[in-house]
This record gives C-alpha cells, structure tokens and sequence, in this order.
C-alpha cells in the first residue's frame, strides 16, 4: 500500500493533460493507498485533443490513455479489477471486442457495459477502470531479462537517470557499462519498472556489487526485492565473496531497503566537483 512513512495512506491525483480535466475540475486518475480509480477515458488524443471517427480506433486511443495513468500511478493492465463500457450505440461494442481482449483477455477483470449518452456527439465509447497495487514478483507478471540491444541500453539509462539524476548517463556510457557489468531491466508485463547493476567480483576479497533501481511509481510492490535476488544469483554465479552496494545518501528507501536486507554502511563520499553524498554498504554476511 502507498503511505506516508508511518502516516496514513497516501491520495494522488494523476492528470493527463486533458483540456477536460481542467475546465470541469477533475483527475484522470486517483491514487488512494493500494486502489487506482480511472475516470472515464474516450478516445481523444491528448497531445492534439483530436479524435477519430472510427469506434474501433477510439476503443485503441482510450485504452493508451488509460495505460499511461495506470503506468504514472504504478499499475498495468494487468492489475485491473474492474471495467466498465459506456457506448451511445450498443452495436458498436462488439467491433471493439478483439482490441479489448488484448488488454483485458488474460486479466479477466469484472465488467460492465451500459449503452447512454456521452458528453461530445464525437465520442462513441468511453472505457472506465479500477485496478489494485498488489505485491508482484516473478510469479506474477514481473520479468527481469539481461539487458541486450540498443533499446533495452536506453530503457536501463532511463530508468538509471529517473531514479539517480545525479549520477545520470549518456548513452554512450550506458553502452560502455554494458559490456563489463550484467544489466538487467524489469518489466511488469510490458511495462518498464526497474533495472539492475551486477558489477562482476573484483580484489582479493572478490567483492561483487548489486544495485536494484524501481521507478518511483512501482516501489512497494516487490519490485526491488526480486531484482535484489535476481543480482544477488548472478553475483553468487560469478563467485563473489563479498557483496556491496552503492545508494545516494538522499535515497531514504533505498538505504532503507538495503539495511532490511542486511548491508551495513562502509563509506560516505562526495565525487570530485559534484555536491551528492554517496553511501557505500556491505552485506554483513556471504551471499548464500
């Protein structure tokens, strides 16, 4: 669940944009502790407020608006538990089934749909959602797969930047790290979440380094402690003696995430010309 450390649930609103949403005073979603409540989403286009004539084309555009305030508030497709369809003609639902049943077919959430007017004549359906943050883990929709090709280097570096803008890189120097560290991205379904650092054993203790990064959105779920465990395997797989991990001193959860997990703080640093302070730790026992 989202809180507050040591307070209530937290409510978030998230917006998309809409010139709707802001001349009639509402969110495109809501946030409020593990729920997520969609408004009801038609097919605009946001970035141009423009919309096709076509039902099944809004059917398409209304289910991109939706995954891009389920993704903001730290969800995907396949966290859905509910959805409801209002159509002003009940004969064009069934055209919009097969583009429904690729966002929907393997969730099975419960829904409705309801034939009504809707607020512009150009709208010819209007798809509502609410979905659940639950826990996830390799067993439930989450994959953490070794970072290969150019599009998978700039999922990791953005990722990498979101969460340490300090430190951020470019791609040529993401492409260079690639090559002698084990990268790794997670996704949750499709959606990008987290990435990782596997920086092989080195010295005479044989020293590995894991880093786990999770978008913002995506903390609490679980996330960080498979791609912990995921980093921990290879770094047991290469031999390491030791591990240690690297976490920006104003990255509260981090730290925290690492000292549950047994790393002991070893160093604090600031680099040459820059201002961040850096905290290096180390696992307290060999990895196992």
């Amino acid at each position: 669940m989202t809180k507050q450390q040591g307070g209530p649930p937290v409510r978030r609103a998230v917006v998309s944009g809409s010139t709707f949403e802001e001349r009639i005073g509402y969110a495109r979603a809501v946030v409020d502790g593990d729920r997520v409540h969609v408004s009801g989403t038609t097919g605009f286009d946001y970035a141009s407020m423009t919309i096709s004539e076509d039902v099944v084309e809004q059917a398409r555009q209304c289910l991109r608006n939706i995954g891009a305030a389920l993704a903001e508030a730290g969800c995907t497709f396949a966290d859905v538990v509910r959805v409801r369809y209002l159509l002003p003609a009940r004969e064009d639902f069934e055209p919009c089934w097969p583009v429904l049943r690729r966002a929907f077919g393997e969730v099975r959430p419960a829904a409705t749909m309801m034939v009504c007017g809707l607020a512009d004549e150009r709208m010819r359906i209007e798809i509502e959602v609410d979905a659940r943050r639950g826990p996830v883990g390799p067993g439930a929709g989450l994959r953490v797969e070794p970072v290969a090709g150019d599009a998978m280097v700039e999922e990791w570096r953005h990722v990498h930047n979101a969460v340490v803008p300090p430190a951020a890189m470019s791609w040529d120097r993401v492409r260079e790290r690639a090559g002698r560290y084990r990268l790794a991205n997670a996704y949750l379904g499709d959606v990008l979440v987290g990435c990782s650092t596997v920086r092989p054993p080195e010295g005479e203790e044989r020293v590995a380094t894991v880093i786990a990064r999770v978008l913002p959105a995506f903390r609490g779920r679980g996330i960080g402690a498979a791609l912990y465990e995921a980093g921990m395997a290879e770094a047991e797989a290469l031999g390491a003696g030791a591990v240690e991990t690297v976490v920006l001193a104003a990255n509260g959860d981090g730290l925290r995430f690492a000292g549950a997990r047994g790393f002991v703080e070893r160093d604090r640093y600031v680099l040459d010309g820059e201002s961040d302070e850096w905290v290096d730790l180390r696992l307290a026992a060999r990895p196992s």
